[in-house]
């Protein structure tokens, strides 16, 4: 049952841990060590119940992040890279989008988009997420949740983060609670320019926020003008933004993925702090 002050699932957070993974990550000993809290949370939405993973450092008050997975969803390579950026001074929000039609474990791994039984279950969960603009009432939810938290600094904005399909979740959040989200990072981010009327570059008008924007090559070479299409709207919208194409594939900033590449994992990461150091 949640704890009726702050929703979470457990009245003591316990800083807790994964395996590391692969040249990548938080250990549980780096997360105590570092002096993190975690807890699996709940978080009522106008939709349902949606699972999320809150981790911040024990101690004082931080800026949010609100951190969208890739297609694979929440799981433990995601976990570790909420400590890492919590380590950083930051209470890191991440979330099930899958929520409305699966709970955790969710059971996928890259290896199901190879196999095309198993793509054909997890493309209605991908399709699923944009319905009815469910990500914006989300976003929302997923906001007044942190603002009710103490190891929230509510004067400070908002960051957002997403991988693959998370970075066009990413600018949706931006949009819908302008008055808070204030950054907005999408790494190899997909669907950010698309033929709709709500393509996520369009939206970039009604944020505040800046933007980190980093396709991988193959990203790039798929849409080669999706990157001026967003220098455009960026600037018509009078939004900050950098927007790199990187010289690795999709997925290589996240440690469980097969194109993981540390070394451009770990440059995009430092952009990423840099581009929180506004909030």
């Amino acid at each position: 049952m949640c704890d009726e002050t702050t929703g979470l699932t457990r009245r003591e957070f316990t800083a807790g841990g994964v395996a590391v993974l692969a040249g990548a990550a938080w250990s549980d000993a780096d997360a105590v060590e570092a002096g993190l809290r975690e807890a699996m949370v709940e978080i009522k939405t106008a939709d349902g119940t949606c699972e999320a993973f809150f981790v911040h450092p024990a101690r004082g008050k931080h800026p949010a992040v609100i951190f969208w997975p890739d297609a694979i969803g929440l799981r433990d390579a995601k976990k570790a890279m909420a400590r890492r950026l919590a380590s950083s001074g930051y209470a890191v929000l991440v979330v099930n989008q899958y929520y409305r039609r699966a709970h955790l474990p969710l059971g996928i791994s890259f290896s199901d988009f190879a196999d095309p039984d198993a793509r054909a279950r997890l493309m209605p969960l991908m399709a699923g997420v944009r319905e009815s603009g469910g990500v914006e009432r989300d976003a929302r939810a997923f906001v007044a949740f942190l603002d009710a938290q103490a190891a929230v600094d509510t004067a400070r904005g908002i960051g957002t983060q997403g991988y693959c399909m998370g970075g066009a979740l990413a600018f949706r959040t931006a949009a819908a609670v302008p008055g808070r989200v204030t950054a907005v990072a999408s790494f190899h981010g997909g669907g950010l320019v698309i033929d709709a009327p709500d393509s996520p570059h369009r939206m970039m008008a009604a944020t505040k926020a800046a933007y980190l924007i980093l396709p991988g090559r193959d990203d790039d070479a798929n849409a080669p003008r999706d990157k001026d299409v967003l220098r455009e709207a960026a600037a018509a919208a009078g939004r900050p933004a950098e927007i790199e194409a990187y010289k690795a594939n999709h997925g290589w900033c996240v440690p469980d993925a097969p194109a993981y590449d540390k070394g451009e994992a770990d440059r995009a990461w430092d952009r990423l702090l840099a581009l929180y150091a506004r909030l």
